[in-house]
């Protein structure tokens, strides 16, 4: 496993260390925690070493501008992932993050069984926010949904409040602030995948949006499981940590961690939601819909692969 031990993203690569050896449990020979130093060559150099000590699978890396060096140096190892950026699609690597097309695809189809047919999107900047909205694009298309821009900033209130008002903002970012302009408009709020770790007084503040994750429950005892061992609650990374382990062991029990393994069609289980991958590295992830309901996470509709 390739993780940012040291560098910027140093407490967060510890975080993803302890979240793979709660996945291992006692089998600690089948682990090899390596350090990426957070840049694209230090991954490179971590997968090197992890192929010299006989590595079969590479877990990771965790940023999208690691992963096309850690490929190439893994041959025909397979890599599993963390990013969750699109742009790796075909990149010769499995993408364990939850990518835009899972979160929002999944939303907008509930949406549309409860009566949604006009989305705005409030769009982001970010790679996220772009990718957000052309999965957006996608998914309003083959709903049959009308989907326009929504103004940000000062325009927005007015805008949810006027003649042209949708039935639903689709925010990608800040659901804060979103749900501020919101208001009493009537307009209903969905978040593309806030995540699983968000304070309780965030959720507060988003009282009645409709949001796309991973069931709770099975996070809920990954959760408690991590911060009984280490003090401290897990980030949804680590989650995806847990649950690349927790996949290498069930291939390396199946005694097949190759390529053609991971394409066979099964499903894996995880505390991220079920996954299925495809042959251009995207999966098929099961994406539950949450409804915020005085400040808690409430299903609304199960996920399915």
């Amino acid at each position: 496993m390739l993780v940012p031990l040291t560098g910027a993203n140093a407490a967060l690569g510890r975080s993803m260390a302890r979240a793979g050896g709660l996945a291992q449990g006692k089998d600690t020979k089948a682990l090899m925690i390596l350090d990426t130093g957070g840049t694209p060559s230090g991954a490179a150099a971590a997968a090197q070493a992890a192929l010299k000590r006989g590595a079969r699978l590479i877990l990771g890396p965790l940023a999208s501008a690691e992963v096309a060096p850690v490929v190439t140096v893994a041959g025909g190892v397979p890599v599993l992932a963390f990013s969750n950026d699109l742009a790796l699609r075909e990149s010769g690597a499995f993408l364990l993050g939850v990518t835009a097309d899972q979160a929002v695809a999944p939303l907008l189809r509930y949406a549309r069984s409860r009566g949604i047919r006009r989305v705005a999107l409030l769009p982001g900047t970010d790679a996220w926010g772009v990718q957000v909205a052309a999965a957006a694009t996608a998914a309003a298309q083959r709903e049959g949904m009308d989907l326009a821009m929504a103004p940000t900033g000062a325009a927005l209130g007015g805008f949810l409040r006027g003649a042209s008002a949708p039935d639903a903002l689709l925010a990608s970012g800040d659901l804060v602030t979103a749900a501020a302009a919101v208001g009493d408009s009537g307009v209903q709020l969905l978040g593309a995948f806030a995540g699983l770790d968000a304070a309780p007084a965030a959720l507060a503040q988003i009282e009645g949006a409709w949001l796309s994750a991973p069931d709770p429950s099975g996070f809920r005892t990954f959760s408690e499981g991590f911060e009984q061992q280490n003090g401290v609650a897990p980030g949804v990374i680590a989650g995806l940590v847990f649950d690349a382990v927790t996949i290498a062991q069930s291939l390396r029990r199946a005694g097949a961690m190759d390529r053609s393994a991971l394409l066979a069609g099964r499903v894996f289980e995880g505390v991220c939601g079920a996954v299925r991958f495809r042959a251009d590295g995207t999966a098929a992830r099961a994406m539950a819909i949450l409804a915020v309901t005085k400040g808690r996470y409430l299903l609304a509709a199960p996920g399915a692969v």
